[in-house]
């Protein structure tokens, strides 16, 4: 071939390459695209998320704001690292970690790694374990805000309210450090001081308990906190030492999640947990059971749906509950002061 046909290969092949070649911007849109899910729907979605024994639960509001509540163990990492992308249109806006145990937190790492977040939000517990402290440390060396659930400094009497657009709060609800001092326990420190939230939309609201024991809830109804909820999560995985009968009757709740593993050591939920959600009337989701629970609210009623359905129940089975009407939120934490 002569070198005036190698001159012209050269500038055929250039030209193609170039018209080949996508645009930076168009490339990027494309990768989003394919990682992430489409865009909000106007509706508050809940999922809780079946990571076997753990927590894990994605907000994402009206507007598409999006809160992380827990991250589930380690072996759950899998699951979320393909999940999450497929409801996300950009990172978490919020990560939330109840407590300092590895069935709340053990796949955060690689799922911050995956789908990134802006800002985390934990309960800063003096007894957390040491590995947990080395995450945090890990977290807040990639730019990522780590907080902690505290009464705004110029109304420290007011309630902790994150708005998350189009009338979606949610309000941090225990623990108040420094306002109020943490509960304390011989063994059990790190579940009485779990965060405690409840996310609320026009007339429904959802309860998110963690690892939240008895003498959590004893606190809560002393203080007259406003905890009715259409939906409640159920603390530390159905174990008879939360959801007492007193809580349950305040919180009124019409459902109630439960986030646990099949055969797990702990013979989690409980029976007496199962009994007192039956005596409450309460519509009982096992992630163990049921699979990913979702959750939807125009705002009205919050319409449930099971990722697994009772045996011949019709595939488009969805559970619906009308909410409780709204609660007013006070500007002030309005309580009676313990003893």
């Amino acid at each position: 071939m002569s070198p005036r046909h190698l001159a012209l290969l050269g500038t055929l092949l250039a030209l193609a390459a170039c018209k080949e070649s996508p645009d930076p911007s168009a490339t990027r849109a494309t990768e989003a695209k394919r990682y992430f899910g489409n865009a909000p729907d106007g509706k508050l979605h809940v999922y809780f998320f079946d990571v076997g024994q753990g927590d894990a639960a994605l907000i994402v509001s009206p507007t598409g704001n999006t809160v992380l509540v827990d991250s589930g163990p380690e072996k759950a990492a899998g699951h979320l690292v393909n999940r999450l992308p497929e409801l996300l249109v950009k990172q978490l806006d919020l990560v939330i970690l109840t407590h300092p145990h590895n069935d709340h937190h053990g796949a955060l790492d690689p799922v911050l790694r995956r789908v990134g977040a802006r800002q985390l939000m934990e309960p800063q517990l003096p007894s957390a374990p040491r590995e947990y402290d080395a995450l945090l440390t890990s977290i807040s060396g990639r730019r990522i805000q780590v907080v902690s659930p505290a009464p705004p400094t110029s109304t420290p009497n007011a309630p902790q309210r994150i708005n998350l657009g189009d009338g979606v709060s949610l309000t941090i609800l225990w623990p108040r450090a420094p306002s109020e001092p943490l509960l304390e326990a011989s063994e059990a420190t790190l579940e009485i001081n779990s965060i405690v939230m409840r996310l609320s939309y026009g007339e429904t609201s959802v309860l998110f308990a963690g690892d939240a024991l008895a003498q959590t809830e004893e606190y809560l109804l002393a203080r007259e906190v406003p905890i009715q909820s259409t939906l409640i999560k159920v603390g530390a995985h159905g174990l008879a030492g939360a959801t007492t009968a007193p809580f349950l009757a305040r919180v009124g709740a019409r459902a109630a999640v439960i986030s646990v593993g099949a055969d797990n050591p702990f013979k989690a939920p409980a029976a007496a947990t199962l009994e007192r959600l039956k005596a409450a009337h309460v519509q009982v989701f096992r992630t163990d059971v049921d699979g990913e629970v979702q959750v939807v609210s125009d705002g009205k009623s919050l319409v449930v749906t099971p990722e697994r359905l009772p045996q011949g129940s019709p595939s488009d089975t969805r559970y619906t509950h009308p909410g409780q009407g709204p609660t007013p939120e006070p500007d002030f934490w309005a309580g009676k002061p313990l003893p």
